[in-house]
């Protein structure tokens, strides 16, 4: 994790911003949950527990301040909540994300799906691709799962 926030820390100062005491307890949390899609009220409880003196308005500009960097990705699963995710080392592009509608489990696909998709649209309508972001909507399989073994049950239950 130090690493990863060295690696932050010089970002921050190639832009010429500092990594604050407050800047850096709100990467700490990201890297901390870095698979749980976290909304900014999120972060912000979980920055409280490290450092109780940190204003909602601080981790906000933080949150703004990492997404125009790049390191964090600004995403909304279609539920009027925008989520922030640390964006992966070294990715080219943003990953894909599979929501569950009946749940609301997020899992992620790191593997690039759009490589040849990109291709076609830049050739074809002459557009240039800076990043894509990709979300499927459905049902996960722990809910197929839930589902397929109560729909055992009750087919057992009616015989």
């Amino acid at each position: 994790m130090e690493s990863r926030i060295d690696r932050i820390k010089k970002q921050l100062h190639s832009a010429s911003y500092k990594l604050t005491p407050q800047r850096e307890a709100t990467v700490r949390v990201l890297l901390e949950h870095e698979e749980d899609h976290l909304s900014a009220e999120d972060v912000y409880l979980l920055v409280k527990e490290k450092a109780p003196e940190i204003g909602l308005a601080t981790v906000y500009r933080t949150l703004e301040l990492l997404t125009e960097l790049k390191v964090v990705d600004k995403i909304n699963f279609g539920d009027g909540v925008s989520r922030y995710d640390l964006r992966k080392e070294g990715a080219a592009h943003f990953h894909h994300h599979l929501v569950c509608i009946e749940c609301g489990t997020v899992d992620e696909i790191q593997e690039d799906l759009l490589g040849d998709v990109e291709k076609i649209v830049e050739r074809d309508w002459k557009f240039k691709i800076t990043d894509h972001r990709l979300t499927f909507h459905g049902i996960c399989w722990r809910c197929h799962k839930k589902n397929d073994e109560e729909n055992k049950n009750n087919e057992e239950e009616k015989q």
